[in-house]
């Protein structure tokens, strides 16, 4: 707890104005302004000391004075901490939403190391399980929740969507993250989101500091990994109020398995100004650009051969194989934008308005075959290419194909208008319009000499047939226009909260195909209404103890990106539909913490997210699905340093349909027998435990991770068995020395014990073999390519070395 002494000469003259009035109205009075009044403020809360004093001194008979005594000045101390609701070290904190809300703190993530990112920090969240392809945060990575995926939940920073959890990292650097919040399985009406069946995940960015300063760190780690990041902290400027920060990070890696060198520049810039009424507007930028190897996500014969033999599955080191680390790169630069404005009206009004704006352009770079000459009757896709100067391709060559993304972009705005009727409600009526458009192209080029693939635009490379460039594409989008209107209500002297709310989306989704040569050759679309009604009830019995229960409806729609991946003909995938119910409860002492919640969904026409290669997912419908089960947490305040944390989830997910496929023949249709079988992603139970310890500047964390074993197909003959993974992370904060505030070393390890296991999926499989459908044929062989896995990457540890200034 800091505290702050605020000695202005204007709080002074109002001390002194307030001694001479208490003066005048006798002896009591003026022994109550020599004894002065302290205001301490934590946790949130006010409260005045040495009230007993006071009353003792006033009621005591004072001795006549003809001379006024020199008063002493009235001080304020406020004294703020940032972990005052952080229990288990800032990986649990006191919440008192009607709903379940899971987060994690400043406390925490100072702890971890800077090359996290946001799903890093919520590993050890119940609900949470999560899979991350390197340790040197350049890359992202996938989300199971309650049986769903990141693609089910509404990812969000300051207020305003983000890109999928595969691209998380594109957004905010961690030293720029104030906290990361999940909602599991619910949402906020008056967000701009409507995909949120498994809820959301809201990253908070820092607030510019009020004085001029600010922070740097350096990292250097396994794999070669090296990190440098500053912060400049602009403090107040001038007399505007404004004030703003600055940030930049470089990081560079080799990629943990096989060949590959992966880099990232990224810059973060936000800017905020304060009323006294209570209005603000903040403003934050950020700019990414990721140049890595993507990864090739093993198949379990891969893993397998990995885990027994030590034979990697990683990209070549071979620049004349079609496999080479450089013919399968990852080209992206990312802007984020986002500007929060809330606005306090008169006649109890007040307006909120969110616009944002996302946009990406890149190219990944994938293994073609080589260029074929003459007639190839299986496959005339290779055959007879030529360069643009009409040259003919020699047969052998290595070919690149791409995923261009020509623009990924991302516009909208949320408006809101609130109204206090009386002191019991707060009512609000709001507008939510989202446009999203994804143009995207798949050329094919050779590759060069070097092994690397050239960018698809160089025309020296691009490839030809019969004249015209093999140029195929797609573009793919959505408009969303939704109304919202609730109220949140507070009666028994605010003990009893109820929030209901109800939102109405309009969508308008298309998909247009361009053939080989660039020509439109298809285009699909689709309009739809959806009503989201949204219920909570919350309960405070005393200052210990609370329940609560929550109902609400979502529906997703399949990602644009998604659609255009999957290749769609003939229609595109059903949306989806859930219904969901949840039933908490949560205590809270001056020693522990505690939050239970139940909870239940039943999801119609279920998206599942399927891996295509490149680095990208498609999408299929998944039949429908009952999931149930519950989340528990429970951590302590600081005791002797040490703060414990626990969480475990049970959750019971069926599929409640038999799933449509083909026979082996190619072209019966008939079912795998999937109604009552565990869903994909699923594991019944998920555990988690950490420690904190923090006292005479040494600090260190230890969290454990457990998934249960998991269907990873849709047929449910590919399981992954239950695996741990681990974490440590060591430091000490020196004594401030000169213009370093506050010298910081700390270690940071992860995998400790270096288990070779895999930790869920890119994308699930139709079935790993073949199996016997309904009608008692096999199925496709076709189908049978099983799924693709994230396999934890092997012991890795950073140090770090970080200041304020």
């Amino acid at each position: 707890m800091r505290s702050y002494i605020h000695g202005n000469r204007t709080l002074f003259a109002m001390s002194c104005l307030v001694t001479t009035f208490l003066t005048t109205l006798g002896p009591a009075s003026r022994s109550m302004a020599a004894t002065g009044t302290t205001i301490q403020q934590g946790s949130g809360h006010a409260g005045h000391t040495g009230s007993h004093t006071t009353a003792a001194k006033a009621a005591a008979p004072a001795k006549p004075q003809s001379v006024v005594a020199t008063a002493t000045p009235e001080v304020i101390r406020v004294g703020h901490s940032r972990s005052a609701r952080d229990g288990g070290g800032g990986m649990m904190r006191l919440e008192t939403a009607p709903h379940s809300v899971q987060s994690v703190g400043k406390q925490y993530i100072d702890m971890k190391s800077p090359t996290n990112t946001a799903l890093d920090l919520i590993k050890n969240l119940p609900s949470i399980s999560v899979s991350t392809s390197d340790t040197s945060g350049i890359q992202g990575g996938s989300i199971i929740s309650r049986s769903l995926t990141d693609a089910d939940m509404g990812l969000l920073v300051d207020g305003a969507p983000a890109a999928s959890a595969t691209y998380l990292s594109e957004d905010v650097d961690s030293e720029d993250l104030e906290a990361v919040n999940v909602t599991p399985g619910s949402s906020a009406i008056d967000i701009p989101t409507t995909s949120a069946a498994a809820g959301v995940i809201d990253e908070r960015t820092h607030t510019a500091s009020h004085k001029f300063g600010g922070m740097m760190d350096f990292s250097y780690g396994t794999n070669n990994m090296s990190r440098e990041f500053i912060r400049l902290e602009s403090g107040d400027i001038g007399k505007t109020g404004i004030r703003s920060y600055f940030s930049f990070s470089n990081t560079h890696a080799r990629s943990w398995m096989g060949a590959g060198i992966n880099s990232r520049k990224h810059i973060d810039f936000g800017l905020q100004k304060d009323w006294q009424n209570g209005s603000f507007a903040k403003f934050f930028i950020s700019w990414s650009y990721e140049d890595f190897t993507i990864d090739n996500y093993s198949n379990a014969a891969e893993f397998y051969r990995y885990k027994h033999t030590g034979q990697g599955f990683g990209r070549s080191a071979d620049p004349s194989s079609n496999n080479y680390w450089g013919n399968n790169i990852d080209h992206w630069n990312q802007i984020f934008l986002t500007a929060p404005v809330h606005i306090v009206l008169p006649a109890r009004f007040k307006f909120d308005i969110t616009p944002y704006f996302n946009f990406g352009q890149g190219w990944d770079g994938s293994p073609g075959r080589q260029a074929t000459v003459g007639t190839n009757t299986a496959d005339t896709t290779y055959n007879n290419y030529t360069y643009g100067n009409g040259t003919a391709v020699a047969a052998g060559t290595n070919l690149t194909n791409y995923f261009l993304e020509d623009y990924a972009m991302e516009v909208g705005v949320t408006a809101k208008l609130g109204y206090d009727i009386d002191r019991h409600n707060h009512a609000y009526v709001g507008y939510w319009y989202q446009n999203q458009d994804y143009l995207t192209h798949f050329p094919v080029s050779a590759q060069m000499s070097n092994g690397f693939n050239p960018s698809p635009n160089n025309s020296a490379y691009q490839m030809y047939q019969n004249g015209q460039r093999m140029f195929p594409g797609n573009d793919a989008g959505f408009e969303v226009h939704s109304i919202f209107i609730g109220d949140s209500a507070k009666y028994l002297h605010d003990r009893l909260t109820i929030d209901a709310g109800f939102k109405y989306v309009m969508t308008n989704y298309w998909y247009k195909s361009f053939g080989t040569t660039g020509t439109l050759s298809g285009r699909y679309g689709e309009n739809n209404t959806t009503p989201l009604p949204h219920l909570s009830i919350g309960y405070t019995f005393n200052n210990h103890h609370q329940i609560y229960v929550n109902a609400e409806g979502d529906f997703r729609q399949p990602a644009p990106s998604a659609i255009a991946n999957s290749g769609i003909a003939g229609g595109m995938p059903k949306n989806q539909y859930s219904i969901k119910e949840e039933l908490g409860y949560r205590y809270h002492d001056k020693y522990i913490m505690f939050d239970l919640s139940f909870f239940n969904y039943n999801i119609t026409n279920r998206l599942l997210s399927t891996y295509i290669g490149g680095g990208q997912s498609g999408v299929v419908n998944g039949g429908n699905q009952t999931a149930r089960g519950f989340d528990a947490m429970i951590s302590s305040r600081p005791f002797h340093g040490f703060s414990p944390y626990a969480s475990v989830e049970y959750l019971n997910a069926r599929m409640d349909s038999n799933i449509a496929a083909l026979a082996a023949d190619g072209t019966t249709k008939s079912y795998f027998a999937t109604a009552g079988r565990q869903a994909p992603q699923a594991p019944h139970v998920m555990a988690n435990f950490g420690l904190t310890y923090q006292k005479y500047g040494f600090f260190g964390n230890a969290t454990l991770h457990y998934t249960g074993s998991q269907s990873v197909t849709l047929a449910g003959d590919e399981r992954i068995p239950g695996y741990v993974t681990d974490t440590l992370s060591l430091g000490y904060h020196f004594k401030p020395f000169m213009y370093a505030k506050s010298p910081t070393f700390r270690l940071n390890f992860t995998n400790l014990t270096g288990a070779i296991v895999r930790t869920g999926v890119r994308g699930i499989g139709t079935s790993g073999e073949q199996v016997r459908l309904m009608n008692g044929m096999m199925s496709s062989a076709k189908a049978a390519n099983g799924a693709s896995f994230y396999v934890e990457p092997r012991f890795s540890m950073t140090g770090t070395i970080s200041t304020s200034f």
